[in-house]
């Protein structure tokens, strides 16, 4: 079973690796989902698509993903993950940075109510 503190309303995440300049997750999105738009002002971060489809908006663009697949998100820049699909999306996050705290998520728009 998953950590509760790492279950969210769209799925869940495990995190695999952190050090003081990297944090490496895999997050499960569940069908028709999708996380909030953010950015973060102290890391960036690798999306790689390991199972599923996926459309990630990046700014003001959106580019769908399909395994195997993966987009680069500056800091600061404005980002979600989504799950159009009808089987669950699994893809895996690199962070960068000085930071990891979840604290460093500015919620833009959230389907959940988490502004």
């Amino acid at each position: 079973m998953n950590d509760p503190e790492n279950v969210r309303p769209w799925g869940f995440y495990e995190n695999l690796a952190e050090d003081s300049n990297h944090k490496v997750k895999r997050i499960t999105v569940h069908p028709g989902k999708r996380l909030s738009l953010q950015r973060h002002n102290r890391r960036a971060e690798h999306w790689y698509v390991v199972e599923g489809e996926a459309v990630v908006t990046l700014g003001i663009r959106t580019v769908k993903l399909l395994p195997g697949q993966y987009v680069d998100i500056a800091r600061g820049e404005d980002h979600r993950m989504e799950n159009p699909g009808s089987s669950r999306l699994v893809f895996i996050e690199i962070q960068t940075g000085d930071y990891f705290g979840e604290d460093d998520i500015i919620r833009v728009e959230d389907d959940f109510g988490r502004c």
